[in-house]
């Protein structure tokens, strides 16, 4: 008896390797067919930001051309994913449908949706676990509640066992079925930008499965006792920047941990080293992360420390110094080079990701969700449980949170993570000629300097738009104004409680 096709939908899991509900289809039998939905009305409620569309439309290019070598191809459909689902199956006759779930809650409840109806209509429904090493429901302190601070949170999940990542056969018969549904083409999802702000990309990035290969492969190849100070320097090579291709699911976290694992075959010790380890950690932070949004759905819109939600931001007339921080025009170097990087490449070193919302949340006093927005739309690596985490982290009002009172000091960040200004002079250019004993604090420096550099502060380059000591002491009161007696204070149904390098 003939087996009934099965639809692979593909979603967050762009990869042929360690693909549990490819390997599943495969194994089922029939004919497969691999669909893409372009759902416009986002994800977890969040449309795709215009970063992540670049990504996105490379790598369902390049995740086509990897199907194509096997003899068969991805189907691009455009619409409401319940509906272009079902579609789909009555086109097809099909028989089943897999795929790897997603952690997002409005997302759960959509697949849960669609899987009721499916089930109901005699439809085999499967889903898979592809994105992360341990699923949230499946983690609890001894209380059995969800962990809001992170140490014991990787200290409990180390002690469980990581499967093994699989490896797909390079030579493999991909059932076809009799019939092959419609397919848009790639262009007519209409994710690439509409004008050319994404020239830095191309030459940064290569999106698609061998990317992300070739990515862990220069990374774990490298000697990574050092990697713990390294990550910490942004004016050097020291992250792996693998966080693009683990949000779009290029590469799973269990490849990432093989990767690592293999590296102790000769030292019988893992991890092999004590940079392994911190890294480790920060895949640790990723999966914290999806535990946190998974189990406070709230917390991209509202903070997981209640008593935040009635924090006086400061006012900002027209938007002006909002404006000045997205353009990377604040008169501070560090955060302007980070926001011109975030611009020109599309991601932004963690160290500095933390320094720039440090200062807009502390210095400037601006919400942590204007920040988050801007991210949400710039960042090719843009997540809404680690953006979120990121965030509210930094804004002191999340779980395991940096406390508010801990406001990063620019010019100190710059001086020491980025000494030698190197990092500075590549994003901020007309601070290039500057010495390094001026290039983080240009206003400080004499004129002579300034002119021998060519910079002229309120010309080429803005005077700082707040002055830091000041703004520490207006951020420190308003904390004070939050906790004073009788102030009134939010309540959400919720407990109360870093910004990973995402490898």
């Amino acid at each position: 008896m003939s087996v009934t096709p099965v639809l692979l939908w593909f979603r967050q899991d762009l990869r042929l390797q360690d693909n549990p509900a490819l390997q599943a289809a495969l194994a089922r039998g029939g004919p497969v067919v691999a669909v893409f939905i372009w759902d416009e009305l986002g994800e977890a409620g969040w449309k795709l930001g215009g970063a992540s569309r670049w990504w996105l439309h490379h790598a369902l290019a390049a995740l086509d051309a990897s199907l194509r070598e096997l003899g068969s191809k991805l189907v691009l459909a455009r619409g409401e994913s319940g509906a272009v689902l079902k579609t789909l199956v009555r086109q097809l006759g099909a028989g089943a449908v897999y795929w790897n779930r997603r952690y997002e809650p409005a997302v759960i409840a959509r697949d849960s949706s669609i899987k009721t109806e499916l089930t109901a209509a005699g439809v085999e429904v499967k889903s898979f676990n592809g994105a992360l090493l341990f699923e949230p429901h499946t983690i609890q302190n001894k209380q059995g509640r969800p962990f809001q601070v992170f140490t014991p949170f990787w200290k409990h999940c180390l002690e469980l066992p990581v499967p093994p990542a699989t490896k797909l056969a390079t030579k493999l018969a991909w059932p076809e079925p009799p019939t092959r549904p419609h397919s848009l083409a790639l262009a007519e999802l209409e994710l690439l930008p509409t004008i050319a702000w994404d020239v830095g990309f191309g030459p940064t990035w290569q999106p698609g499965e061998a990317g992300a290969a070739a990515r862990l492969k220069k990374f774990t190849a490298r000697a990574m006792e050092g990697y713990a100070d390294a990550r910490n320097r942004p004016d050097l090579d020291g992250t792996s920047m693998l966080s693009p291709w683990l949000h779009f699911g290029e590469l799973s976290p269990r490849q990432v941990w093989a990767a690592v694992a293999a590296q102790s075959k000769e030292s019988g010790v893992f991890p092999p080293s004590n940079g392994a380890r911190v890294f480790l950690s920060e895949i640790g932070w990723r999966e914290f992360a999806h535990h946190l949004l998974f189990h406070f759905p709230h917390t991209p819109e509202r903070p997981l420390r209640a008593e935040f939600a009635n924090f006086p931001w400061a006012a900002d007339a027209g938007g002006a110094k909002l404006r000045a921080w997205q353009l990377g025009q604040t008169g501070y170097p560090i955060v302007d080079a980070g926001m011109r990087q975030l611009w020109h490449t599309g991601w932004m070193h963690n160290r500095v990701r933390m320094v720039v919302a440090s200062f807009l949340v502390k210095h400037l006093r601006l919400p942590w969700t204007h920040g988050a927005a801007w991210f949400w739309d710039t960042l090719v690596d843009a997540d809404l449980a680690s953006n979120t985490l990121g965030w509210q982290w930094s804004a002191g009002c999340g779980a395991d949170a940096a406390p508010y009172f801990r406001i990063f000091a620019p010019v100190l960040q710059g001086m020491k993570f980025d000494s030698a200004g190197d990092y500075v002079r590549r994003w901020v250019p007309e601070l290039a000629k500057l010495p390094a004993e001026n290039i983080h604090a240009p206003w400080e420096a004499p004129l002579h300097v300034l002119a021998t550099a060519g910079v002229k502060l309120g010309g080429n380059y803005p005077h700082p738009i707040v002055d830091h000591a000041r703004a520490r002491s207006e951020a420190l009161a308003a904390l004070k104004q939050l906790r004073a007696p009788g102030a009134e204070v939010a309540q959400v149904s919720s407990p109360q409680a870093g910004w990973h390098d995402a490898g």
